[in-house]
C-alpha cells in the first residue's frame, strides 16, 4: 500500500474524500483514476488497491454519499421535537447551508448522467421532501397544501443552489429565509 504525501497510510475514506475534492471543484468528468491519484499524490497501484477499478471507486461515491445524507436527515429526524416553524427554519439550512454546498451541486449534475446517482439523489430527495411535508402537516395544513408547500420550499432550495455562486449564511440569509418561511404558512 502507498503512503499519501505527508506519509501517512491512505484508506479508503482518503480515496473517497479526494473524490469528492475532484467531484466538487471539476465535475463528474473529472473521475478518473489519474485526477484522483494526482489529488492524493498517489499511484494507480494504490488506487488498485483498494477499488477493482473506477466503477467500484464511483459506487462507493455513491453509496458513501447516500450514507452522509442519512446522517443527515437523521439529524433533520432530531428536530422532530420543535415546533414546526424553527424545525423548518434549520430545514432550509440544511438544504442551502455551507456545510456540503459544492459538492451537493456537483451530485446533482452527476446524476444527470448516471442511473446510480440519479438513483441516490432522488432517494435522498424522496426523504427530505418528506420530512419537510411533516413540518407542514404539524403546522395545521391538509395533507395535500403540506405536500405542495413541501415541494415548493425543497424545490426553491435546489434552485438557491443552483442560482447561487457561494452557500447562504449570515444575517442577511437569515432575514431572507424567515421571510420565506412566513411566506409558506401564510394560510
Amino acid at each position: 500500500m502507498g503512503r499519501a504525501r505527508g506519509g501517512g497510510q491512505v484508506t479508503v475514506d482518503d480515496w473517497l474524500q479526494a473524490g469528492y475534492a475532484v467531484l466538487a471543484a471539476e465535475g463528474f468528468r473529472a473521475l478518473k483514476i489519474d485526477n484522483v491519484c494526482r489529488r492524493l499524490g498517489m499511484t494507480k497501484g494504490s488506487f488498485y488497491h483498494h477499488f477493482a477499478d473506477v466503477n467500484a471507486f464511483h459506487e462507493a461515491l455513491v453509496t458513501s454519499w447516500a450514507g452522509w445524507r442519512d446522517a443527515e436527515h437523521r439529524q433533520m429526524e432530531s428536530l422532530s421535537s420543535e415546533e414546526p416553524r424553527t424545525r423548518l427554519r434549520k430545514m432550509i439550512d440544511a438544504l442551502v447551508g455551507p456545510p456540503l454546498w459544492t459538492l451537493e451541486r456537483a451530485m446533482r449534475e452527476w446524476a444527470r448522467s448516471d442511473p446510480r446517482a440519479e438513483a441516490s439523489v432522488r432517494a435522498a430527495d424522496r426523504q427530505t421532501r418528506q420530512m419537510i411535508r411533516q413540518a407542514f402537516a404539524e403546522y395545521g395544513f391538509d395533507d395535500e397544501t403540506a405536500a405542495r408547500r413541501a415541494e415548493w420550499m425543497f424545490a426553491m432550495g435546489i434552485g438557491a443552489l443552483h442560482l447561487s455562486a457561494t452557500p447562504r449564511s449570515g444575517p442577511e440569509w437569515d432575514a431572507e429565509r424567515d421571510k420565506l418561511i412566513e411566506f409558506l404558512l401564510r394560510p
